[in-house]
């Protein structure tokens, strides 16, 4: 069962979503304009990108989901109408969707819905009002798999059905941020600096530091303020499922979503490849401790606040940061771009604008087309002549295994 596992990566560019396709995503997820999630994210597409987007998807075989799953407005019903007639002639796949608004037009239209994260869905009665609309459905993240197991066997004995006349499919968020909110409905955003984070507007306020301060009986009293061991007290750890995935699938759940549409290219395409590659050991009956712990590793090297489980195992209580930011064991340093590539000689020339970087060091380069590609330099040449390391207003050229582009940003990897 586990090879008819779908694996959803997340596309906020160009570049995480070449990185996802090249990487072996079954399917990716995006939002264009404001009716999204990460409306405000610095990475986010607009409506003229697609027809481009759904064209890269299917020619590679990908399906592509459009969210639109934030809470609309009265006045925004025609801003609703142009996206989802835009997926609709553009063959989206399927609109990621929460407010009913958005739901019953889609379905009005034609369009496969998929009911989003925002709709909290714990029970059989929510499965049930939902597959008039809706074929697959994302399971709150607070269920562990005993609940997610029970869910999914109601399904099959009740043989609820969606829209297309097959079963009710559940998907689950196998690895990335979590909100400290139940299914990401806060309001500290909101409340404090006027952004809503169910708007697509979050400006992370949890992300911060804070103490636990006592509060004063009278003014003249001395006020104790407690540091809970470093911990962002309000900043939950990243999810990662790996380590138990063999036990997830089981449950019965075929669509693994991993969550980043605000996170750069090479950590889709780590972060892809590496649960692609345990679903399909799921499969051949290899997944084994060795191949987790190697797994591990590789998720180690991007992006992430710490990693926990989750609720999936039955821990009732969340655990949180103790930083701000990465926790990853690996840095990307700018140090130039990519100003020519000549494919015969499979040789790119790279203008170090930044630092310097060494035969040995490993590279990573990310562009629109180029995704994320990760090499080991093996040869260094400035005016075409054997250099161990080039320096910052050089050019240089370096041998690749795959084609760059004009305007790919190169970055040395090093030890965070």
């Amino acid at each position: 069962m586990a090879r008819q596992v779908e694996i959803m990566s997340p596309a906020g560019s160009f570049a995480a979503l070449n990185a996802a396709i090249k990487a072996g995503a079954n399917a990716v997820y995006f939002g264009i304009g404001n009716l999204n999630m990460r409306a405000t994210a610095a990475m986010n597409f607009t409506e003229t990108d697609l027809p481009e987007i759904t064209r890269l998807c299917h020619e590679n075989g990908v399906k592509a989901y459009l969210t639109v799953n934030t809470i609309v407005y009265d006045n925004e019903r025609e801003a609703v109408e142009n996206v989802l007639r835009q997926a609709a002639t553009n063959h989206i796949d399927a609109v990621i969707a929460s407010d009913w608004a958005v739901i019953t037009r889609a379905r009005e239209l034609g369009l496969e819905v998929h009911i989003s994260t925002q709709c909290n869905i714990t029970n059989i009665a929510a499965v049930r009002h939902y597959a008039a609309y809706a074929d697959v459905m994302v399971a709150s993240r607070e269920m562990s798999l005993e609940q997610l197991s029970h869910l999914i066997k109601q399904i099959h004995d009740e043989d609820i059905r969606g829209p297309k006349g097959e079963l009710v499919q559940m998907e689950v968020f196998v690895h990335g941020a979590l909100c400290m909110a139940v299914s990401g409905k806060c309001y500290l955003s909101l409340d404090h600096l006027a952004r809503s984070a169910n708007r697509g507007s979050c400006l992370q306020l949890c992300r911060r530091p804070y103490r636990l301060s006592e509060v004063a009986d009278t003014p003249e009293q001395e006020i104790t303020e407690i540091d809970v061991d470093g911990q962002y007290l309000l900043s939950p750890k990243d999810l990662k499922t790996v380590d138990f995935l063999d036990q997830l699938i089981s449950t019965g759940i075929r669509v693994l979503k991993i969550e980043g549409r605000g996170r750069a290219a090479d950590y889709v395409k780590t972060v892809t490849e590496v649960y692609k590659e345990a679903v399909e050991a799921c499969a051949e009956g290899s997944y084994s401790p060795e191949k987790v712990e190697e797994w591990n590793k590789r998720l180690g090297h991007v992006y992430h606040r710490g990693f926990w489980e989750g609720y999936y195992m039955g821990q009732k209580t969340g655990e949180w940061s103790r930083r701000y930011g990465s926790s990853a064991d690996r840095k990307k340093t700018y140090v130039g771009l990519v100003a020519n590539y000549f494919s015969k000689l499979k040789v790119a020339e790279i203008k170090v604008e930044a630092g310097e970087f060494s035969v040995g060091d490993e590279l990573t380069v990310i562009g629109p087309r180029t995704g994320a590609y990760e090499t080991k330099v093996s040869e260094i040449r400035v005016d075409l002549i054997p250099v161990q390391t080039t320096h910052k207003g050089e050019s240089c050229s370096i041998p690749t295994d795959e084609p760059l582009r004009r305007g790919d940003k190169v970055y040395r990897v090093d030890p965070a």
